[in-house]
């Protein structure tokens, strides 16, 4: 097969926290109108797998090409029931409910699914004095967290931290949390839909629960909670990179990895790589080259590179985002240690970065 970038159809969220953030300060196009909460980049959820919409393989769904050719699209010896990572823009003009996903081992548990959903949100706008919830305060216990969530009292028992723009943090599954209001995201995470959320109303449309309903979901919630994770927000550790190119690694663990690549205008750097990208763009419109095909990456749109293509060229400027599933010791471990990084900094991008 003549591998090529893809384009994917970009299903779209009208949740009650959304707003028009993702069309007015990304650029982005060809929304429709009113509030737009999530746009769905790169997913192979169960009804929901991206349809290819350029080229040769125009029409097919991104688990058909799975299903086809594993090795190819994703990397070479991979298997799965689906494409391994969602990628989202997330405009959090109000405040996502409180709410968890399941870890892997709970979600098969409980839930019949082959994994649960950890994710991480790099920040790419944030007004002034903007926080998040992540994760449960040191000692609280089932009963004071579901007091405190039936109370609504989320700063009773949750920790609430400071959110600015270019920072990331990785959320595992089962960590209760929430962000905005008025803040933008690039989220990555395990290709999966399941939550529970402890809020009396409907994520849809702000439709009020039933009591039971509402007291059966934070029941739930609190049977897939884990109280462990505690994590925090960080700058990402930049690696050299050439003159007049800024590449950060934002964060990593055993799912995915989040990177963000800044070319300056007049560079075009090339890079090569044996895993499938997942190419989001941050900035203004910008050409990417991979395998004789050339395309124009507008604001706030998406390619997915497959990984037999090898190489990609950008050409500056540039501001992208850039997923992938990570060789941890080559891929992260390994040129962070290079570039002069400790141990325990390099494992606070993620999990399994630990020595």
């Amino acid at each position: 097969m003549n591998w090529y970038p893809l384009r994917l159809s970009s299903p779209v969220r009208d949740y009650v926290f959304g707003g028009r953030a993702i069309a007015e300060r990304l650029g982005r196009t060809g929304l429709p109108h009113g509030p737009v909460a999530e746009t769905w980049e790169v997913s192979d959820l169960e009804g929901e797998s991206a349809v290819v919409s350029n080229g040769p393989l125009a029409g097919c769904t991104l688990r058909e090409l799975v299903e086809d050719r594993p090795g190819e699209l994703v990397c070479h010896g991979w298997s799965g029931p689906h494409f391994p990572v969602l990628t989202k823009f997330i405009d959090a003009t109000g405040m996502l409910p409180v709410h968890l996903h399941a870890d892997d081992a709970t979600a098969r548990r409980l839930q019949a699914q082959p994994n649960g959903k950890t994710e991480a949100w790099h920040i790419l706008d944030a007004a002034p004095g903007a926080t998040a919830l992540v994760g449960v305060k040191e000692g609280v216990g089932h009963d004071e967290l579901r007091a405190a969530l039936l109370e609504q009292d989320f700063d009773a028992v949750m920790r609430r931290l400071p959110v600015r723009p270019g920072e990331t943090v990785y959320v595992p599954g089962g960590t209760l949390h929430s962000f905005g209001p008025r803040t933008l995201v690039y989220e990555i995470e395990q290709t999966s839909d399941i939550h529970q959320h402890a809020m009396p109303w409907r994520m849809e449309d702000g439709s009020p629960l039933g009591r039971g309903e509402w007291h059966a979901g934070v029941e739930r919630l609190l049977e897939e909670w884990r109280p462990e994770p505690r994590p925090d927000f960080q700058p990402g550790l930049r690696i050299p990179a050439g003159e007049d190119v800024e590449r950060v690694i934002c964060c990593a663990g055993p799912y995915f990895a989040l990177e963000r690549w800044r070319v300056a205008a007049g560079v075009s750097p090339v890079c090569r790589f044996d895993t499938a990208l997942v190419v989001s763009n941050a900035g203004g419109p910008v050409a990417v080259e991979a395998g004789g095909w050339c395309e124009t990456l507008g604001p706030a749109r998406t390619l997915l590179l497959p990984a037999a293509l090898g190489l990609v060229r950008v050409s500056g400027p540039a501001d992208l985002l850039v997923g992938y599933l990570p060789n941890l010791e080559r891929d992260i471990r390994a040129p962070l240690a290079a570039s002069g990084y400790g141990p325990q900094v390099i494992a606070s991008l993620g999990e399994g970065l630990a020595a």
